[in-house]
Order: structure tokens, then C-alpha cells, then sequence
């Protein structure tokens, strides 16, 4: 595949990935579960690993793809990504479209399928050049097709939006083929092409649906169809995609043990995930954004995407790679990071590409009408140079505010969130900007490291000073500032690791303060939820404590057996407001 395409492949996936947040808002269609962005994003990522082997990018799309949307996408991509040049574009389209619509087994017009019937009529013939006039043409059809979709099935029309599926890939073709004619133009904002279709009718209601959204990989030699019937007989959304000895199977199920028991039965699992159904459905009847103001924040902060779909954020992802498997961090389990590390498989973080930060600042601009972005601390990424930039050549009408919060990991988490309720409970656009500087001024975040070897392997520390801090069993402890990761002490063991944390909390803390404690936990939740918290809560009874996964580009960088606490004293307006529940 030559360099144009590969890069044109990854753009498209970056634009997906940057609006995905508005794809979650509007899907509906199957189930109102609210998560078509996420799961093309996690299936569409194999496309960016621009390797050579495309064998293992098809195997790994078949093995990340999740829910409908995803799993239709990576059977229509193993067909896209065989192309090697532009010329034969057409005709891997072509059987891509061919591929997508064999693997669900109650295929419907006014999805994606309609998105990729029409991306292959469109082309003027199978051996047209892509020049500037003919891409035109192609999203122009592409994008009166999306249009469309709201008035062919009914739940879309009750809604009043579009197909998330199939915008999705308007969006990721619009990023493919502008890369593909190397051109320089501004994307027009997907709010202005759908300005209509992007917002759920305040009529429409979605059932709360028992069962699961599950997806899984069994390897098995060729499973006849009355084998295949059996496994997804009376279940609900089934897609099957069969790959040499592999076969992916997605469906909506109100029996796990079933599903998987009837599938051991004819092979070995490769892979299993699933997502309550329910759970999905209340969480994005619940789902609302400030309209007033909306805070956009960085992954790099100890939040989850739980966590900003309950508050309203958005995250700005980066991306961690263990092994050859990249992904945004918030879309790996901490199980397998450190996992991972313990076996000694390379692990390393990086920052999403110039463009993915752009197309999420135009996401965010197009979809609120102001923005505050309490970034992590310069000190630690280029996040806040680019969105500066970005700023002063697109924001004419400042409607981005970026706050340098010199912070990371837990200690931007309670910044955020402490000033996310601050705004919900106030409504105030410049009330919240000065709360949120007055809250990094104060927030504080000490972080209990285990073994030093992994900063040494990461370069934040020689590999001299790691051997002999492990071998003399010492045990660091660091605090993130706006000027780096400071070292406040050394302790022998874990016991004196939370006497060091009680009393730095003593020293900031009333015994009665009604403070914000978040504590984080890498590998060891049980230390940390079982021993810690409880002693913790007893200093101070007053105190509302979270318990919270550490950021994992901190924990991959910090390592297995970290901990940490931040934590901010309550602090009343004039008005007498707080931001504690």
C-alpha cells in the first residue's frame, strides 16, 4: 500500500475518533444505547498501524471490532484496506459493500450498508481517477444519502436524527478522500451538514432492554451453518464473520453462560466482551451536556469514559501501545496493562496526532457554544502549544478558553471534576473560569511508587539509580507540578507509604473538612479499597472519597503496585455554593 493511502486510512479514523462523542448522542438505531462513536472508534483503529502486513490488520480489525456498527465497519474495511493504490480503490469497495451486507443476518437500508451501496454507485467507473471534482461528487451523494436515513426506519424518524453508523462513515470518508486529494481546504463542520438530524426529539423514549451487547472470536474449523445457528439462535443483532479458522460473532443476548457454552462446543475462545445492555440504555437516557459551557479535559487525568459521560466532558484521548496493540488509553482495561508489565512486554504512551487534537477541537467549538479546556500541565505534554495554536488561527470569537492546569493523573481529575458541579450547580460561564483557577492553586497529589524500574524504562530516571532504589527497596514518592513530577520522599515499605499520605492529608486538612479525597489504584484495588480508604474515612469522616483507576499513561510509566491521592478542601463561593454533592 503506498504512504498516500495509509495516511488517508489513518485520517479517516482520527475524524471518527474526534467525533465521536456526537455519534454516541444520536444513536439510537438499533438499541438507544449510546455507543456506536466508542465502538467504531475501538474497531476502526487497526486502519492507523500502517504496517506492511495487511493479513494482520484484516486479523486485527476482526478482533477489535465491537457492536453493530463496528463489527458491519471492519467487514466492509477487510475488503477497503486489500487496496494497494488508488486505482484499485473501486474495487475493493466494491466487495467490501459485498461483505458488509452478507454478515448480518437482517441487513436494513437507512444504515451504513446504504452508506457503502452508494459510495460504490457513486464512482463514475470502476477505473475513474479520484481528482479533486469527483471526490466532490462522492460526498455530495454520500452525504444526501446520510441525510436520508431519518426518514427510511421508523425509530430514526421518531428520534428526528440521522443513523450514527452511517455518519460515522461519512465522517471517516470525508477525512479519506480530502487526504487522499492532498487538499488544504477546511473541512465543513459535520453540525453545519446535519444542523437538522443531530439533536433526539424530546418525544422519543427507548425502553430500558435486558441483556447484553456481546462479542467474541471462536477458533474453529469450518463451522457448518446449523453450527452457527445454534450459537445465535433466538438472539438478537447477529452478525457473523467468518475468516479463515476464526470467527467473529457479534449478538444481543439475555443468556451469557448460554451463548458461550453453546460456542465451546465447536471451538476455542479467542476473545469475549460484552456490555450490559441495560446499564448502556439508562446511562444514555441520563447522558446531558451544559449547554452553557462545556469542559473538555485530557485522558491523561485519571478519568474514565464513564466518568466524562456522567459529567457531561469530553476526553482528549492519548494512546498507549503494549506489545503491537495500540489503542486511546481509555479504551484499555488496567488488567492488561499491568499485566502486561509484569511480563515484561514493552509499553509505551504517546500523544494523538496534530491533526486528531485539531478535529477535536473543531468537534467540541461546533457542538457548544463555549468551551473551557482544563489541559494537562504543558510541563508534561504539547497539548496546551497545540490547542493554542489552533486557537489563534480558528477561534476568532474565543469561544475556546485553555487553562495550562500544570496538572496530571488525579490531581486534574479533582480539578475537572470539582469544577464540572461547580458549573452544573451554577450555570455561570465566568464564575466557573475563576473557580477552576482557584482550584488548581490548591489541589494537591502525592503518588506512592512501588519499584522504580519502570520510570528508569520509560527514560524518566537512569537505570543505575532504578537498580540500586530497588535493590535498597526504596520506595519514592512523587507529587505532578506545573514544573514536573517533584520527589518529596523515600519510604521502606507500603505500610510507610500511607503513613506518609495520612499526614500530608493532616497538614491540609481539618479533621472535619468536607474535602474531595480521590484515591487511585494501579493493580492493587484490593490494598487500596480494603486498607487505605478505611483509614482514610476515619480521619476524616466529613470527607467524600472516591476510588479511581490511575491515569494509565501515569500507570504505565509509574508501574504495578503505584497508588496515589490527591485531594482539595472544600471551597464556598460568595453565593455559598460547593461543588460536593
Amino acid at each position: 500500500m503506498d504512504e498516500l493511502l495509509k495516511k488517508s486510512f489513518t485520517a479517516g479514523v482520527e475524524r471518527v475518533a474526534a467525533w465521536a462523542d456526537l455519534l454516541d448522542s444520536i444513536n439510537v438505531f438499533p438499541v438507544a444505547d449510546g455507543d456506536t462513536g466508542r465502538n467504531l472508534s475501538i474497531s476502526l483503529m487497526p486502519l492507523m498501524s500502517g504496517k506492511a502486513d495487511q493479513e494482520m490488520v484484516i486479523r486485527e480489525l476482526l478482533l477489535s471490532a465491537r457492536g453493530n456498527s463496528g463489527n458491519i465497519a471492519s467487514r466492509f474495511f477487510s475488503a477497503f484496506y486489500r487496496a494497494e493504490t488508488r486505482q484499485n480503490l473501486y474495487k475493493c469497495a466494491e466487495e467490501g459493500r459485498k461483505r458488509a451486507w452478507r454478515a448480518v443476518n437482517d441487513p436494513r437500508p437507512g444504515t451504513m450498508l446504504s452508506v457503502f451501496d452508494v459510495l460504490v454507485e457513486s464512482w463514475p467507473s470502476p477505473t475513474a481517477g479520484l481528482d479533486r471534482k469527483t471526490i466532490d461528487s462522492i460526498m455530495e451523494h454520500l452525504e444526501k444519502t446520510v441525510q436520508g436515513t431519518c426518514a427510511i426506519l421508523p425509530k430514526l424518524k421518531d428520534a428526528g436524527v440521522v443513523d450514527a453508523g452511517a455518519l460515522g462513515m461519512y465522517i471517516f470518508f470525508d477525512g479519506f478522500f480530502q487526504t487522499l486529494a492532498e487538499s488544504e481546504q477546511e473541512y465543513r463542520p459535520v453540525t453545519e451538514l446535519f444542523k437538522n438530524h443531530l439533536h433526539i426529539s424530546s418525544g422519543f423514549q427507548e425502553n430500558s432492554e435486558a441483556g447484553y451487547c456481546v462479542d467474541f472470536v471462536v477458533e474453529a474449523r469450518n463451522l457448518s451453518q446449523s453450527e452457527l445457528a445454534n450459537i445465535t439462535r433466538d438472539q438478537e443483532s447477529v452478525i457473523v464473520i467468518p475468516e479463515g479458522d476464526l470467527y467473529k460473532i457479534h449478538l444481543h443476548t439475555d443468556n451469557i453462560a448460554k451463548v458461550r457454552d453453546e460456542a465451546a462446543k465447536f471451538g476455542s475462545m479467542v476473545s469475549w466482551e460484552d456490555d450490559n445492555l441495560r446499564e448502556q440504555i439508562d446511562e444514555f437516557k441520563n447522558a446531558g451536556f451544559n449547554k452553557t459551557l462545556h469542559i473538555m479535559t485530557d485522558a491523561a487525568g485519571s478519568l474514565t469514559r464513564a466518568d466524562a459521560k456522567k459529567n457531561g466532558l469530553t476526553l482528549l484521548p492519548s494512546y498507549l501501545t503494549i506489545g503491537v496493540k495500540s489503542l486511546p488509553e481509555t479504551n484499555f482495561h488496567p488488567r492488561e496493562l499491568y499485566a502486561a508489565m509484569k511480563r515484561g512486554i514493552k509499553v509505551s504512551t504517546s500523544q494523538a496526532s496534530v491533526f486528531e487534537r485539531h478535529q477535536f477541537y473543531e468537534s467540541v467549538t461546533a457542538r457548544f457554544d463555549r468551551v473551557m479546556y482544563l489541559c494537562v500541565g504543558s510541563v508534561y505534554t504539547g497539548n496546551f502549544s497545540t490547542a493554542a495554536a489552533w486557537k489563534k488561527r480558528h477561534d476568532w470569537q474565543n469561544r475556546l478558553i485553555i487553562i495550562d492546569t500544570g496538572a496530571a493523573s488525579g490531581r486534574l481529575a479533582l480539578i475537572v471534576l470539582a469544577t464540572a458541579r461547580f458549573l452544573n450547580k451554577t450555570n455561570d460561564v465566568e464564575k466557573t473560569i475563576v473557580f477552576a483557577h482557584r482550584v488548581l492553586e490548591v489541589c494537591e497529589e502525592y503518588v506512592f511508587l512501588d519499584k522504580l524500574e519502570y520510570l528508569a524504562a520509560g527514560g524518566r530516571l537512569s537505570k543505575t539509580s532504578a537498580f540500586f532504589g530497588d535493590m535498597l527497596k526504596m520506595k519514592p514518592v512523587i507529587s505532578p507540578q506545573p514544573e514536573g513530577a517533584k520527589k518529596i520522599g523515600v519510604v521502606r515499605n507500603s505500610d510507610d507509604q500511607i503513613k506518609m499520605a495520612r499526614e500530608r492529608l493532616a497538614a491540609s486538612l481539618a479533621k472535619d473538612a468536607k474535602a474531595l479525597i480521590m484515591l487511585e489504584y494501579s493493580d492493587n484495588y484490593d490494598l487500596v479499597a480494603g486498607k487505605i480508604k478505611p483509614l482514610i474515612a476515619e480521619d476524616f469522616p466529613q470527607a467524600e472519597i472516591i476510588l479511581q483507576p490511575l491515569s494509565l499513561t501515569s500507570g504505565a510509566h509509574m508501574g504495578p503496585g503505584t497508588w496515589a491521592i490527591a485531594f482539595l478542601p472544600e471551597m464556598k463561593t460568595e453565593q455559598d455554593v460547593s461543588y460536593w454533592k
